[in-house]
């Protein structure tokens, strides 16, 4: 079955069609600044080289109608009519907990997603949209929402309350959620299929690091405990995220600037972490060559980045009672080998032993650890594309 997965922005829409059936990527592309005069489609050619096409997209709407115009170019296109695909699976990023699993939309699951607009307020709303855009020029094809939130529905109330009033859980459904489920439960999966090892028998820590950057303890294939919140702000230090802070901080923060919650929204969302220690980037390679010209604020963004990863393994690893499988994915994850070598040497007080050699390699599946390791560290380039195109097919299959 082709399987269409859309991931829909506020002003981005990013695609691949994917055979279901031998996990096959037919085609990939994505389109950018939705609503603006220079919005744009890139996307992959069948020989494999890319293309650009600028062009006006005011909407989600048109933005998706060009994307289906390329999959179906007779010259550029994989596919020759809508017909061809057999479903539409979506990435919607908050759930709440209103599901705890992929699902077929129907008009109340929209309904509810749109419930949870408060707490998802750039993402939801955008997923929504894709989802009517969809509807709107292919009616007759079936769509399924893949949620970030719902892996982590297994915590147990202890890993996912937090110590507020018990009427704000109830009133209003402040607890933790987590996010990045999808990405955590392929590579977890993944790397016991790599590594030969039972899934459902494993205690396993997954590092979704790059610019976005969470990490999730997984018993016998559940999420029981995760590093993001309410909302994705919580948890590691990140490319632009403040990650964990005092929250009296926050009220200090807002006091001292004369700020409002919107102003702190985009303190903490878009001026904080790496780029706002550093004061140089968010991209870590930045980080890095600013390391290299020996700049100290860049320096400390990198120490602190780490420190945060290695923290986080060291609490789950007492939460899981041990640990036998570590996974690195996401940009940082699969790409900075200095990173995870700085990990990997400091967790030697577990019994992990490091393979320098193997380490050299970026974004591949490779076993980091040593041969007399008691612990596999691994690296999983993450393929959430993939997860979703099967979680569609098996729901549509039915």
């Amino acid at each position: 079955m082709k399987i269409l997965v859309l991931n829909c922005g506020s002003s981005s829409v990013k695609y691949k069609l994917i055979d279901s059936d031998n996990k096959d990527v037919l085609a990939e592309g994505g389109v950018e600044k939705i609503g603006l005069s220079d919005s744009f489609l890139k996307f992959k050619l069948p020989d494999g080289s890319k293309e650009t096409i600028t062009v006006e997209m005011p909407d989600h709407k048109e933005a998706i109608r060009q994307v289906m115009k390329v999959l179906t170019d007779p010259e550029k296109g994989v596919i020759s009519s809508f017909d061809e695909i057999g479903a539409v699976g979506h990435r919607v990023v908050h759930g709440m907990e209103y599901f705890n699993k992929s699902v077929l939309i129907t008009l109340e699951v929209i309904e509810k997603v749109k419930e949870c607009y408060p707490v998802a307020p750039l993402h939801n709303p955008a997923n929504v949209t894709g989802i009517e855009a969809v509807t709107e020029l292919m009616p007759n094809t079936p769509q399924v929402g893949v949620f970030d939130t719902a892996f982590h529905q297994t915590m147990p109330a202890k890993a996912y309350m937090y110590a507020l009033p018990y009427e704000d859980y109830e009133k209003f459904g402040i607890r933790r959620y987590g996010f990045h489920g999808t990405s955590h439960r392929y590579v977890s999966r993944r790397a016991c299929e790599f590594l030969g090892l039972p899934y459902e028998k494993q205690r396993i820590i997954t590092c979704h690091i790059g610019n976005g950057a969470s990490i999730t303890a997984i018993a016998d294939g559940k999420s029981i405990d995760t590093s993001m919140g309410l909302t994705p702000t919580e948890g590691l230090m990140m490319g632009t995220r403040v990650g964990d802070i005092d929250p009296g901080a926050l009220v200090y923060l807002m006091e001292s600037r004369g700020t409002d919650a919107q102003g702190l929204q985009k303190i903490i969302n878009k001026e904080s972490g790496v780029l706002g220690v550093s004061g140089i980037s968010n991209d870590m390679r930045d980080i890095e060559a600013g390391i290299a010209e020996g700049n100290e604020r860049a320096r400390l963004a990198m120490d602190m980045y780490e420190y945060r990863i290695l923290k986080y393994i060291g609490a789950y690893s007492a939460v899981l009672g041990g640990v036998d499988v570590i996974v690195f994915t996401g940009g940082v994850g699969e790409n900075q080998t200095g990173t995870r070598e700085q990990i990997c040497r400091k967790l030697e007080y577990m019994g992990v032993t490091f393979d320098a050699e193997a380490n050299k390699v970026r974004g591949e599946e490779i076993e980091i650890s040593g041969k007399d390791s008691k612990v596999h560290v691994v690296v999983i380039p993450t393929d959430e594309e993939l997860m979703i195109a099967e979680d569609t097919a098996s729901i549509v299959k039915g």
